[in-house]
């Protein structure tokens, strides 16, 4: 479970700005509130804010960290430091998460000069409820000075305390390559069956690349793997019907591998082609999920190279079957959006735009939706969103609210409406669409009043 993310000197953002899933003064809702752990955490937040107001940086800053960790990508040249003032260029950006694991809190960051794509800092550390002086240190990184630190003293023989320190003398001062994904290379994976203090750091690493999942609007949710179980068939329609695709029901249809062909650009099929030949040839099979020009495929390879490809088509009340091609666009996103109806306990899903393709009652009744589920589930839904329907404190809490919004020096600022007393009974869509928040658009005049 996400607890908070910290971003500094990266695209809006200047100064370092905290997003905090912990929750605030309310008491309403309680029934959703995660508390298995010391600290007591929400499972549902919204970001509003106008546009240009930094949303979306908020989760470009969760893809590209995550992006860093997870495929050691340094050069994504589309992100930079804050341009505004000149001097940010030269200065490390920021980056943190604190989350909860089965109960234990961490907290895993690195600082990068993204100009240089230099990294000056990464630290992983196991948080105390006590505060700071019980805090244990797993690592801790001073890269620019090449220095290394740990707490970790009890290994369970001297080969494994040699190993660990050899890998951490030939990274400490490696300015390009994160210690994290370094310790979970494969042939260093066997040390974390031994070593119960160092499964931190593969526990971190397989939360940061699986359970959180960082979607732009464009980018599918979903592998639809929700719609191969067929026993919550009959829930799947229900919830598909209650949010007004017009889908009663669905069906599993055989397609073909020529059909993929036809499909898929000829790069991207001879890539395909020549994975299954390579897994095949090692005796194993696979399943891919293919996601192309509004077309779904799900393509299954035995180890003895037969292939298998289906796809979903569709029922609106009649035996006519429907393709996904054939739905609308606001159909197809419903369809994405439902993966996290089905998500798996822990997960952590972010989400540019929830609203796209959406109408505004859909919207609000999907959230609606998903927080019915969340009181009775540990998972995490964050979202960014124009809809102001979703302001309504009938659905929302107020520590669940969170404006982004730009300050008079262009740089963005993060800051939940738990942080103003705002009573209960309040028309809080109005009072936010005045900018008594702030997050809201101010317009010049684009035709002047004649003698103004």
């Amino acid at each position: 479970m996400l607890v908070r993310f910290r971003v500094g000197n990266f695209l809006s953002f200047k100064e370092i700005q905290e997003f905090s899933m912990i929750k605030g003064k309310p008491k309403n809702k309680a029934e959703r509130i995660y508390e298995k752990s010391d600290v007591k955490l929400l499972k549902f937040a919204a970001v509003f804010g106008a546009n240009a107001s930094g949303k979306s940086n908020l989760v470009s800053a969760m893809m590209y960290a995550q992006e860093m960790i997870v495929k050691g990508s340094l050069k994504m040249v589309r992100f930079g430091a804050f341009k505004l003032e000149e001097q940010y260029e030269d200065m490390p950006s920021y980056f943190e998460f604190e989350i909860i694991i089965e109960g234990e809190n961490y907290a895993y960051g690195f600082e990068i000069i993204l100009k240089k794509q230099q990294l000056v800092a990464e630290w992983l550390i196991k948080l105390s409820p006590e505060g700071d002086e019980r805090n244990y240190i797993i690592f801790e990184r001073d890269i620019l000075n090449a220095t290394f630190d740990t707490d970790i003293k009890n290994f369970v023989s001297e080969k494994n305390e040699r190993r660990f320190q050899v890998y951490s003398e030939d990274i400490q001062g490696d300015d390009t390559s994160l210690f994290l994904r370094e310790m979970n290379r494969r042939e260093k994976q066997d040390l974390y069956e031994e070593e119960l203090d160092l499964q931190a750091i593969r526990n971190v690493f397989l939360w940061l690349g699986k359970a959180l999942d960082v979607n732009y609007p464009d980018r599918p949710i979903s592998d639809y793997s929700y719609f191969k179980d067929v026993a919550k068939q009959e829930e799947i329609c229900r919830i598909i019907s209650s949010l007004g695709t017009g889908i009663t029901n669905y069906l599993e249809k055989t397609a073909s591998l020529e059909q993929l062909k036809n499909e898929l650009p000829t790069d991207v099929y001879e890539r395909l082609t020549q994975e299954i030949a390579e897994e095949t040839s090692r005796g194993k099979g696979l399943s891919i999920t293919i996601r192309i020009n509004e077309m779904y495929y799900l393509l299954t390879v035995d180890k003895d190279g037969t292939a298998e490809v289906t796809t979903i088509a569709f029922n609106h009340g009649s035996d006519t079957e429907f393709f996904f091609s054939e739905e609308s666009d606001g159909t197809r996103r419903i369809l994405d959006l439902l993966d996290i109806l089905f998500s798996n306990e822990g997960e952590t899903y972010v989400i540019d735009e929830i609203d796209r393709s959406l109408h505004p009652c859909l919207t609000y009744k999907f959230v609606q939706e998903y927080l019915r589920l969340a009181a009775k589930r540990d998972l995490q839904l964050i979202v960014t969103t124009h809809e102001s329907r979703l302001l309504d404190f009938g659905l929302l809490r107020q520590d669940e609210i969170w404006i982004a919004n730009k300050n008079l020096g262009g740089a963005t600022e993060l800051y939940s409406l738990d942080e103003f007393n705002v009573r209960f009974d309040k028309k809080v869509d109005k009072a936010y669409l005045e900018g008594r928040y702030g997050g809201v658009p101010i317009f010049d005049t684009i035709f002047p009043v004649e003698g103004e």
